[in-house]
């Protein structure tokens, strides 16, 4: 929504939907088989599975799952029925996230202010109680056929939701050493080329919140391919970054996740973790594959940050990527795509000052990526 006048900029800046932000409750993904989802995310990264929903517990068309590590907290939901809402999602995008919830102080009062600002409401607030308390709930859409759910969830003490229950047919802990992830570092989108800048005006005008950090196609780029990408935020924890293609030579990473995907819609998740040689040794053990990293990085950066104090040899043998910025510095890695589709990857990140995204590993990580696009002939 464009303002016209500051005495109207003003009403908008009062009746602000992210005021009333706490942080991240969950994100939820929609897939075919959510048992099987379950059971490998657990697996490979040390989730415990700690809710279950489903018709045991009264509910007809789907069986959810609530995941937790430290303050992360992933639900996979999958259709019981061939024709549903979940089913035609997964028709339509494979395996991917259908809410990025976010935890607030009245769920009401954001859905109201959000719906005044110009957002497109799904589902108005809705009180839901058991004897743990009551859960109240509003949803807005996004972009493609992704959504926000607002989770008012103070006077609630259960496992996740009315209807949820810790079950004997949860499947067991995990084996394997801890992974030990603290929470989400932020969940990034990407949308269709010539959409970014709508799409992060929806965010400042209609949520409320403000932009971070704008990255240009010149920032971005290899030899075949380029993006664009600007970073929103409520200021504290719910950091929001944005991509779109640019052009290039060839097929960019973004312009093949739309297609495969069928829309716009969440490329990655990055979870925080304070001790990422660990937590990556142990999801190595586990079975989770990463991109791979060329040696000539390490000559790189090790060059550039030697004044760095890090275990050198044991970043490059686990394929970490390190960055600095003014305030620190970062660690990072990401998965391959965890999804059937080229779609859906995780991050693990760990920041030491830095605020940043890696941006001076942008070249080494997309570069990345198109080898793994050559290879599906997508490049």
């Amino acid at each position: 929504m464009t303002t016209r006048s500051a005495d109207h900029t003003t009403t908008l800046s009062m009746r602000s939907p992210a005021r009333y932000f706490e942080g991240w409750d969950h994100v939820e993904f929609w897939v075919g088989n959510a048992r099987a989802f379950a059971g490998w995310l657990a697996g490979a990264f040390g989730f415990d599975i700690n809710g279950y929903s489903g018709p045991e517990t009264g509910v007809r068309d789907r069986a959810s799952y609530v995941l937790e590590q430290g303050w992360i907290r992933l639900v996979v939901t999958g259709s019981l029925t061939p024709r549903s809402a979940i089913a035609d999602h997964v028709k339509a995008h494979g395996d991917g996230v259908r809410d990025i919830a976010i935890r607030v102080s009245s769920a009401a009062a954001t859905y109201d202010a959000a719906l005044a600002r110009g957002a497109v409401g799904v589902m108005a607030p809705r009180t839901e109680e058991d004897p743990a308390g009551k859960v109240v709930r509003a949803t807005i859409a996004l972009y493609g056929d992704t959504q926000h759910t607002f989770v008012e969830r103070s006077a609630y003490s259960g496992i996740f939701l009315p209807g949820y229950v810790a079950s004997e047919q949860l499947p067991s802990r995990p084996a394997g050493a801890p992974v030990r992830l603290s929470r989400i570092d932020h969940v990034v989108a990407n949308v269709h080329k010539g959409t970014l800048d709508r799409w992060i005006g929806f965010y400042r005008d209609t949520l409320g919140l403000e932009q971070l950090v704008h990255f240009g196609d010149d920032q971005i780029s290899t030899e075949y391919s380029a993006l664009m990408s600007t970073v929103v935020w409520d200021g504290s924890r719910v950091v929001l970054p944005m991509n779109e293609p640019a052009d290039g030579r060839k097929k960019s990473q973004i312009q093949e996740y739309l297609e495969s995907y069928g829309s716009p819609g969440v490329q990655h998740i990055a979870l925080r973790t304070d001790d990422i040689v660990s937590a990556v040794s142990a999801m190595r053990a586990r079975g989770v594959r990463f991109l791979p990293v060329p040696a000539a990085y390490y000559e790189d950066v090790r060059a550039r940050m030697s004044s760095l104090p890090l275990p050198w040899d044991r970043l490059q043998d686990l394929g970490i990527l390190v960055d600095r910025d003014q305030d620190g510095y970062l660690l990072q890695i990401f998965t391959e795509n965890v999804t059937d589709r080229p779609t859906v990857f995780f991050e693990i990140i760990q920041r030491e000052g830095a605020r940043g995204f890696g941006a001076g590993n942008f070249k080494a990580l997309f570069e990345a990526i198109e080898r793994a696009q050559a290879r599906r002939g997508n490049l």
